[in-house]
């Protein structure tokens, strides 16, 4: 193994593309990261993944959802970006979150030492124990629930 392989994330800002998933019913698609995960294990999370270079943020939310999920996604509206800070972890990503919509398939853990379970919860619903990143993508998009009226009003 070669010893100067530099890690995304822990040797370099990384950079880890997130999905806000909602189905029809309004509820959002969350994943507990598993005991392999690069980080934040035993915590739920919006999925998504690292971005590989040369790879456009919504292609990779694609691929992520596919490999790790098997479903087809339609990528949305950029949410909000977020500087993924874990310093006891000694981690530092840059995280675009996307709202997106389930185009095909219904979700399966393909990846299990990376995710421990997945489900569909209702915003009022939601576990507690949220990633640092999905703690703060779920506060902007309840802004961003709030503002909704206001922008249907102006048009």
């Amino acid at each position: 193994m070669n010893q100067n392989i530099m890690r995304r994330g822990v040797d370099y800002i990384g950079v880890g593309v997130g999905a806000v998933i909602l189905d029809d019913g309004g509820r959002l698609f969350l994943a507990l990261r598993g005991p392999a995960a690069k980080n934040e294990r035993g915590l739920w999370e919006f999925p998504g993944g690292s971005v590989e270079f040369g790879e456009r943020l919504a292609d990779a939310l694609r691929r992520e959802m596919i490999e790790e999920y098997g479903v087809e996604i339609e990528v949305g509206d950029l949410l909000d970006v977020v500087d993924h800070l874990l310093p006891a972890e000694g981690q530092h990503w840059v995280s675009p979150t996307f709202i997106c919509r389930l185009v095909s398939g219904e979700p399966t853990i393909r990846e299990p030492g990376k995710c421990a379970a997945i489900g569909w919860f209702a915003l009022d619903e939601l576990p507690a124990n949220l990633t640092v990143v999905t703690q703060a993508n779920l506060a902007h998009y309840r802004q961003r629930l709030q503002q909704r009226p206001l922008d249907s009003e102006a048009a």
